[in-house]
């Protein structure tokens, strides 16, 4: 959800802070605090909390005091002090809810180091403001050439400018110490303003800058997560993933934070079970654990002699076993205690319609076979069908000179058209099919006269 001051332009890109792509997605207003205590006044004629919260790019968040008692509200834009000048930010909280933000992260709210407000910000100052913001980017990329001309191992993330304009901060993330003293005066005479480097490590990067995990959804540094906290390779270890350093890295480089969320759940889980490492004595020989199954509470057990056979175990079982061990007991055999792997039937998801082949429009097509069927009707009624090579040579016989004297004499130079020849030779031999007797057909039609067809109304209904 934008902010007030960060209304979208043509094309869904952000208008006024320039936060291109994480506007939409909440990032640029980071744990936004939503004022239920908006609508309710103060009882008893108490004054409002003098303390409002003020964010700047990149969803950093500080804490100012009101001292000259204006009128805030969220999403005014304020001017705030700085070293030196002043900066420019945006409301985002307000009220009592201000002190329940101070205290969680540690600000004393009684204290005289909490800055102040100067004034709501003018026209001239977002004017300002907006211009140093247009100046990032492309001093972000000649930033990157003269580091890379100086050959200092390290990456220049992101530059903020302060609301006046008169100082840039250089985000930078680096593996080692770095000596950036000549590239600092190459800024300065570069860019013209006051320059300021500070490190930050590769996850605070990847909170600033944004990004979808592999998980599908938007990264949990840059939405929610404020408190990065070491992640080891040993938490990967008791959730018994595969260490694969492709799959455990998120995009920082780091090992994934989401490691450590359900990494409680599984210590507890591990409790019950013996240890990884215990050995059980039986008479056939020692046996050792050679899966773990967290969920079910199953543990595999091989002999040492026969690593191939696996015995699946119940937790209980197991500890009845190490009981007797430590009695100085062997046990006979694992398969008296053994459970019993019953294979479960293999599920067929057969489609309903029949289409789960991939490969059924591979199918190569087939040739039609010949229709007899008309060839065999025309046998049993008893009429001959004439032969193709009869059909030709009546195409290519000219008629006679008396059957073209009632013809057109416009046409009577051109000669006869095999197609319109063909067509009624078709038509006479459906005829013929169609008639058992051709003889009598013709006869009764030329013998009968053709009588009209008389419609008469039905007189009975009257």
């Amino acid at each position: 959800m934008a902010c007030t001051s960060c209304s979208t332009s043509d094309g869904g890109a952000p208008k006024g802070c320039k936060n291109n792509g994480t506007c939409g997605t909440d990032s640029c207003n980071k744990l936004t605090v939503f004022d239920w205590l908006s609508n309710m006044s103060p009882s008893n004629g108490e004054a409002i909390f003098d303390c409002v919260e003020v964010r700047f790019k990149n969803g950093r968040k500080e804490f100012f005091r009101n001292s000259e008692k204006l009128t805030l509200s969220i999403g005014d834009i304020v001017a705030t002090v700085a070293s030196p000048g002043h900066d420019i930010g945006i409301v985002t909280l307000t009220g009592e809810l201000v002190k329940i933000q101070m205290k969680k992260k540690g600000v004393n709210h009684e204290s005289n180091d909490v800055p102040k407000i100067y004034r709501k910000a003018s026209q001239k100052d977002i004017d300002i403001w907006s211009v140093a913001r247009d100046r990032e980017e492309p001093m972000k990329v000649r930033a990157r050439e003269l580091a890379i001309q100086h050959k200092l191992e390290m990456k220049i993330s992101d530059i903020e400018f302060q609301g006046d304009g008169s100082k840039a901060t250089f985000y930078y993330t680096a593996n080692d110490r770095v000596d950036f003293r000549m590239l600092i005066k190459d800024f300065a005479k570069e860019f013209s303003t006051r320059v300021e480097m500070k490190q930050v490590g590769f996850r605070q990067e990847a909170a600033r800058l944004g990004g979808v995990g592999s998980c599908g959804r938007e990264l949990c540094c840059s939405t929610w997560l404020t408190d990065f906290r070491s992640v080891n390779t040993s938490a990967a270890r008791y959730q018994q993933l595969s260490l694969n350093p492709q799959k455990l890295a998120g995009q920082c480089g780091k090992l994934k934070c989401c490691l450590n969320y359900e990494l409680d759940t599984y210590m507890d889980a591990l409790k019950d079970f013996p240890d990884y490492d215990t050995k059980l004595i039986t008479e056939k020989g020692d046996a050792v654990c050679q899966k773990q199954d967290i969920f079910k509470g199953l543990m595999w057990f091989a002999y040492t002699n026969n690593f191939a056979n696996w015995h699946v175990l119940k937790i209980d079982q197991v500890k009845e076993i190490i009981a007797e061990n430590k009695q100085k007991n062997k046990v006979s055999s694992l398969e008296d205690f053994a459970i019993e792997v019953t294979s479960e039937p293999e599920k067929d998801f057969n489609n309903a319609m029949g289409q789960e082949s991939l490969t059924r429009f591979d199918q190569p097509k087939r040739k039609k076979k010949p229709n007899r069927k008309r060839k065999q009707n025309a046998e049993a009624s008893g009429v001959a069908t004439p032969a193709k090579p009869q059909q030709e040579k009546n195409n290519n016989i000219k008629p006679a000179g008396n059957n073209n004297q009632n013809a057109n004499p416009n046409q009577q130079g051109k000669p006869n058209n095999p197609n319109k020849q063909n067509h009624k030779n078709k038509h006479k031999n459906s005829n013929k099919s169609n008639n058992p007797n051709p003889q009598n057909s013709s006869d009764n039609k030329s013998a009968e006269p053709r009588k009209p067809i008389i419609i008469t109304k039905n007189e009975n209904k009257k």
